[in-house]
């Protein structure tokens, strides 16, 4: 991995539908060995998907909810209960395991309080939780996916995926 790698994978977090002309362009480098670049990044797993982003507000889904969860309990059986019950509720959006007093972190969308209650109802049916609260959010002041590739240390082959 090199700047032309940088430049490529910024370019991709800025606009995936860029043509690879016009980001080979932007990398210094002509179509093919970009394009090669992009397959090989796609193949190491690097580049996880493509997506489209969407506006939760305007599909009507106005309430995000930030779920902390404290578990019943730390065992392996429980842990795929619980994966499995998250992975069922398409209004889980992120779950994230967590350090200090919450053991894990769920993001959500809805439409509405209503629409949380049914979310919540769902998952406390699928698996038993020791405390479960959340917090809303009034106002989103930054969102972006863009990772900051300033900071990323792209010869490295062993970096954790999440």
């Amino acid at each position: 991995m090199d700047e032309i790698d940088r430049r490529i994978l910024a370019a991709l977090q800025a606009n995936a539908e860029k043509s690879v002309a016009d980001i080979a362009t932007i990398a210094g480098v002509s179509q093919t060995p970009c394009w090669k670049r992009i397959k090989k990044m796609e193949e190491r797993g690097l580049i996880k998907k493509r997506a489209v982003l969407l506006e939760p507000a305007e599909i009507g889904l106005r309430l995000i909810g930030f779920v902390q969860i404290k578990a019943e309990q730390h065992s392996d059986a429980w842990l795929k209960k619980f994966t499995a019950a998250i992975a069922d509720i398409p209004e889980i959006i992120e779950c994230h395991r967590m350090t200090g007093d919450v053991d894990y972190l769920l993001k959500i969308v809805a439409p509405d309080m209503d629409g949380y209650d049914v979310v919540y109802r769902r998952l406390i049916s699928s698996i038993d939780l020791s405390d479960v609260s959340v917090s809303f959010s009034m106002e989103r002041l930054k969102e972006t996916t863009e990772l900051p590739l300033a900071h990323a240390n792209l010869k490295s082959k062993g970096a954790r995926r999440t």
